[in-house]
C-alpha cells in the first residue's frame, strides 16, 4: 500500500513558526553534483538517511554477512547500547524517535493504526525541518500501523506499505525509493511538487525482525533477512553514489527492537530495550566508541544538528555532539541550542 500526501498550509506554516521560533538554516541545501565517493567526514551535510531497523542488535552481526553496516560502523561513531522507550511497541517507539519525546508526552501507547485518533499533537522532525527554509524529507515505511503518524505536512512525502501487501518486502521498497529518485530529479517533480532529493530520507527495515519473530532468532531464514536488510542498505547509498552526494551525506542506523525482541504485539515483550545507534559520514568521526548516554529519543535533535539547523528545548532529544567532528569550521557553522 502506498500513500504520498502533501499539504500546504500559509496559516499553519506561520502559526507553528511563531510558535517554534525556528531560525533560518545556515547554508545551502540544493542537491548539487559533488565529488562521486565514501563520504569524507570532513565534509558538511546536507543529506541525512535514516535507516531504522528491527530485531538487530550488536550479537546479530555474528552471522550473518553485512558488509555494509560493518562497513559503517567501521568508519563511523557507534554506541550498542542507546535507550529504547516504554512500552517497547513499533508505533510508540516511532513515534519518540520523530517527536523527540517519550511516550508519556507524546501520548501513543497503542500499536496499530486507529484513524479515530487522528495524527500525534506535538511537532515532529519533519515539522522542524519543513519550517528551516522547507527542508524536503521522504518517508518510507513497511509496516500499517505507521500511518498513525503520516501527517500531511508541508515538504513531507510518506510512502507505506506493510503485512497487507505480502509483495512489499525491503526489495520492493528499495525500487519504490528508486522511483522516487528518478521522478524527483526528472525536471518535473514527484507528487505534488518535490522538485529536488530529500534532505532527510527515512527508510524503516523491519524484516529481520520479522523472521526472528516467525522462524527463530537462530534460524536461517533471520540471517537471510539480515543480510537482505544490508542489501537495501545499499542499494539506497548507491543512488546518493549516483547522484554525486555521498561525500556530502551522513547514515545514521538504529533500531526499534534489539534482536530477540518483537515490537509488534499488543503488549511490550521485554523491558525498556537498548539497542544500536551509528552515525557515519559527512561530518562525523571514525572509529569513534560513543561513551555519553543515548536514547533513541536523541535521534530528532541530532538529525537537526547535522544539518546544521536549531534544536528546540521543548523536546527532549539531546544533541549527540561527541559524534561529531570539532574543527574550527564545523564550530563556527552550527548555531546555538535556543535557551528557554
Amino acid at each position: 500500500m502506498r500513500h504520498s500526501s502533501r499539504c500546504f498550509s500559509l496559516v499553519f506554516l506561520g502559526l507553528l513558526a511563531l510558535l517554534l521560533e525556528i531560525g533560518t538554516p545556515t547554508g545551502s541545501s540544493a542537491a548539487t553534483p559533488a565529488d562521486k565517493g565514501t563520504p569524507s567526514p570532513g565534509s558538511q551535510a546536507e543529506h541525512v538517511v535514516l535507516f531504522v531497523l528491527e530485531g538487530f542488535s550488536h550479537d546479530s552481526l555474528k552471522g550473518a554477512a553485512m558488509p555494509v553496516l560493518k562497513k559503517l560502523i567501521k568508519e563511523g561513531s557507534v554506541t550498542w547500547t542507546a535507550g529504547g522507550v516504554e512500552p517497547a511497541l513499533r508505533l510508540p517507539t516511532m513515534a519518540s524517535l520523530i517527536t523527540g519525546m517519550p511516550v508519556e508526552k507524546h501520548g501513543i501507547t497503542w500499536n496499530s493504526f486507529e484513524f479515530s485518533r487522528g495524527y500525534p499533537r506535538p511537532p515532529s522532525l519533519f515539522d522542524y525541518l519543513d519550517l528551516s527554509g522547507g527542508r524536503d524529507s521522504a518517508i518510507f515505511f513497511m509496516e500499517e500501523s505507521l500511518y498513525q503518524l503520516a501527517k500531511p505536512t508541508p515538504y513531507t512525502d510518506y510512502q507505506l506499505c506493510g503485512a497487507l501487501r505480502p509483495e512489499c518486502g525491503s526489495q520492493k521498497l528499495v525500487a519504490y525509493i528508486q522511483q522516487y529518485f528518478q521522478k524527483a530529479t526528472s525536471g518535473h517533480g514527484y507528487g505534488h511538487a518535490v522538485l529536488s532529493l530529500p534532505h532527510l530520507l527515512v527508510v524503516h527495515l523491519p524484516e529481520a525482525g520479522r523472521a526472528g519473530v516467525t522462524y527463530g532468532w537462530n534460524s536461517k531464514e533471520y540471517r537471510d533477512a539480515l543480510q537482505a536488510v544490508d542489501a537495501s542498505m545499499k542499494s539506497v547509498l548507491d543512488l546518493f553514489t549516483h547522484h554525486k552526494l555521498l561525500d556530502r551525506t551522513t547514515v545514521l542506523v538504529t533500531a526499534l527492537s534489539g534482536k530477540g525482541t518483537d515490537p509488534g504485539g499488543e503488549t511490550p515483550t521485554s523491558d525498556t530495550p537498548v539497542v544500536p545507534w551509528i552515525v557515519s559520514g559527512a561530518g562525523i568521526k571514525r572509529g569513534q566508541t560513543i561513551h555519553q548516554p543515548v536514547s533513541i529519543i536523541d535521534t530528532g535533535a541530532t538529525v537537526m544538528r547535522i544539518l546544521r539547523l536549531e534544536t528546540h528545548t521543548e523536546w527532549d532529544s539531546q544533541v549527540v555532539e561527541e559524534i561529531f567532528q570539532t574543527t574550527a569550521a564545523t564550530q563556527n557553522s552550527v548555531p546555538r541550542a535556543k535557551k528557554r
